[in-house]
């Protein structure tokens, strides 16, 4: 078995930092690397996990979802004594040269397209869904949607959470060992 002088990552968390500057400029730059390691096997987990846990979660998230006529944003159900908080983003995009076209037809028509398009050619969602329906109609063409990633957000809840939750009434945990 090798045996080295330099501290390992545990041992460098308790150092002081006086200690840590008198280091060989060596040992720091191989603690360096060991905590870039340990950072990129612990995302390696955590996307492992993460992964796991939509695939576990993903059908229960599209069925919360239907049941709420939502297409994308957050939904919640429980599993046990665990809140399940799945949220799928929207992305939208803007076909620019079908936004570009439309600026001038609104200009050409005597109004002021920054009322509706930002310079850019960017269309603000918010707005978008507060337009009358006869100009959301017609940037309809220039706009797609799509998902971002879902994340999963899960926290163990209390017996008191449990009892008043509309997911789960009167569900408490089990009580004993594992």
């Amino acid at each position: 078995m090798l045996f080295s002088n330099r501290p390992t990552l545990d041992a460098a968390r308790r150092m002081p930092v006086a200690e840590l500057l008198g280091l060989p400029p060596e040992h720091l730059a191989l603690l360096q690397e060991d905590a870039r390691s340990a950072l990129d096997a612990a995302n390696r987990m955590r996307d492992w996990i993460e992964g796991t846990i939509a695939l576990r979660y993903e059908q229960r998230a599209v069925g919360a979802r239907t049941a709420a006529g939502k297409d994308t944003g957050t939904v919640r159900f429980q599993d046990g004594v665990v809140e399940v908080v799945v949220d799928l983003p929207k992305r939208v995009e803007w076909d620019q040269p079908r936004l570009a076209a439309l600026s001038d037809q609104i200009r050409a028509g005597g109004e002021d397209p920054g009322q509706y398009v930002e310079v850019s050619f960017k269309v603000s969602e918010r707005a978008y869904t507060g337009w009358p329906e006869r100009i959301r109609v017609a940037f309809e063409p220039a706009r797609t949607v799509r998902t971002g990633k879902p994340s999963y957000r899960l926290a163990i809840l209390s017996e008191t959470a449990l009892r008043d939750s509309p997911h789960g009434p009167g569900i408490l945990p089990a009580r004993g060992g594992r």
